[in-house]
């Protein structure tokens, strides 16, 4: 990890600023036991609420019930909150078929004044049920008792990653989380694989809605084989991407009310899903040859059968074991890891809660403990859930402006192949510098976390409370002298918390 720069304001006086730099330079020991750095790998940050869940349950039942989670309540004050947005009251073909319809009135306005305003408004609607969805995703994060689940709810968005600003997928972001990915993401990789391929974002987002016979768009079948199942060594050839695209004609997203009109013979192969549609007359019912074995052309079964032998691949289970491994383990796993992990995997028929298990078990996760370096979701989600616990916040929108200037917006990936998951990525001295600011932020309890929007807003007092029992009984013992000392020459409790929070400790996991 690059040297911290702090700004020249923020810096601290003579040998305390010197330490605190200084000990950025490597990662800090783990302290003797090793629960708390377990739970800090295993949820998104270690809280007093975690901390009492662990200790009641030990780790083996903390992670068991990680893996195997059953529905828990979020706090009251941030269900009303999710309650209340237009994504939790209005189905997707509802949200999705309300704003087509408002989008295409807008070439009917003669007006040009008139006109710019609708066009505005229509905009403005969309970013809001992005902006819910984020909300949502945040919330969940900061205060789901299943935080494995949480955690690779977002891993999965990652993995299979969309950008919520190519046509309307503002609208379709929330669903596809909620609906696609959160209920897989510690189930079976197939079921998981097939969701999002069945899903409208993915489909719109890589452009299978355009692949028809004779009008082949390969940009879905190259990022199913590249970025979701074999990787890019994964030993498939063009001709397998032109075969998959071939086998994805005609899945793709209807938006409006009415069904296209199908040829007789074709009638009953003709789906329609909420908003997603496989439409018989633009697919191709071809034979095909796919990763070495024939395909027969049958319709939207050659999906189910491709989803198969990707999904059961040796190259799948090698390709998602490494990814896993970089999460939640090291920049640079070793084979024999992953090995383990695929071995697992293959075994269990793409098991990821299974595949976990292996996970979590192994020595070369123990060893990594603490030296695992946030990125910036989890930076700041790891700070909020140690400032305020389990204190519901009232406005995720600074949380999720620091996500965005840092780099890491939820659902905001230009590219199909996610954010990196490696510590160069994210270690900069400018990222290192916003997240001093970030730490003094929260740190003096004036970020607005508490401050509602609108006509009647309304604020919350609420100083963070970072000198906790966890910190004395728990986090203090792992903190390096350099840092320690630097907390002791702090000048106020807002000067101590915001040392803490951008502590070198408090960068890893």
């Amino acid at each position: 990890m690059p040297l911290i720069h702090f700004p020249r304001a923020w810096l601290l006086a003579g040998a305390t600023a010197a330490a605190l730099a200084g000990c950025a330079s490597a990662p800090p020991t783990p302290a003797p036991g090793q629960g708390v750095a377990l739970l800090e790998r295993a949820s998104w940050g270690v809280s007093g609420a975690a901390l009492r869940q662990l200790e009641a349950q030990g780790w083996e039942g903390y992670l068991d019930g990680q893996l195997h989670p059953r529905p828990a309540p979020l706090p009251a004050a941030v269900q009303a909150q999710i309650d209340a947005m237009a994504i939790s009251r209005q189905p997707l073909a509802q949200l999705v078929q309300d704003g087509e319809r408002r989008r295409v009135a807008l070439a009917g306005i003669g007006d040009e004044a008139e006109k710019k305003a609708a066009q505005q408004a229509y905009q403005q609607d969309l970013n809001t049920l992005a902006r819910e969805a984020a909300t949502r995703s945040l919330l969940r994060a900061l205060y789901s008792p299943n935080q494995l689940q949480e955690q690779m709810t977002w891993f999965w968005m990652n993995h299979f990653s969309v950008h919520q600003g190519k046509h309307n997928l503002r609208a379709m972001v929330g669903d596809y989380e909620a609906r696609a990915v959160a209920p897989h993401a510690l189930g079976k990789f197939r079921d998981l694989l097939s969701a999002t391929a069945h899903h409208p974002a993915m489909l719109r987002y890589l452009d299978n809605e355009a692949n028809a016979a004779k009008r082949i768009n390969e940009n879905y079948a190259r990022e199913l084989m590249e970025l979701h199942t074999l990787g890019v060594d994964g030993g498939y050839s063009q001709a397998d991407v032109q075969e998959l695209a071939r086998v994805l004609t005609g899945v793709g997203v209807n938006l409006g009310a009415e069904t296209p009109k199908v040829a007789p013979k074709l009638q009953s192969q003709y789906v329609r899903e909420g908003l997603f549609e496989f439409n018989p007359n633009r697919h191709d019912y071809g034979d095909k040859q796919f990763l070495g074995q024939p395909l027969r052309g049958r319709g939207l079964a050659e999906l189910d059968e491709a989803i198969d032998r990707l999904s059961r691949s040796p190259a799948t289970a090698r390709f998602i074991s490494r990814k896993l491994a970089l999460f939640f383990v090291s920049d640079t796993p070793s084979e024999a890891l992953v090995g383990r992990l695929a071995e697992t995997f293959r075994r269990s028929d793409g098991d990821i809660a299974a595949t976990l298990r292996t996970l979590f078990g192994d020595a070369e996760l123990r060893q990594s403990l603490g030296r695992k370096f946030k990125d910036p979701m989890h930076y700041v989600v790891s700070a909020l859930r140690l400032a305020y616990d389990d204190k519901p916040i009232l406005n995720a929108g600074p949380a999720l402006n620091w996500l965005t200037r840092m780099g890491e917006p939820l659902y905001g990936r230009q590219t199909p192949d996610g954010y990196p998951l490696i510590e160069s990525a994210w270690a900069s001295p400018g990222q290192m510098n916003t997240r001093f600011d970030i730490a003094k932020t929260i740190g003096s309890g004036s970020a607005g976390l508490f401050k509602t929007d609108g006509p009647q807003a309304r604020e919350q007092a609420a100083f963070p409370q970072l000198a906790s029992p966890l910190y004395y009984q728990s986090l203090r013992a792992k903190l390096g002298a350099a840092t320690l000392g630097a907390l002791e020459q702090a000048n106020s409790p807002q000067e101590w918390n915001a040392f803490l929070l951008s502590s070198p400790e408090m960068m890893r996991r």
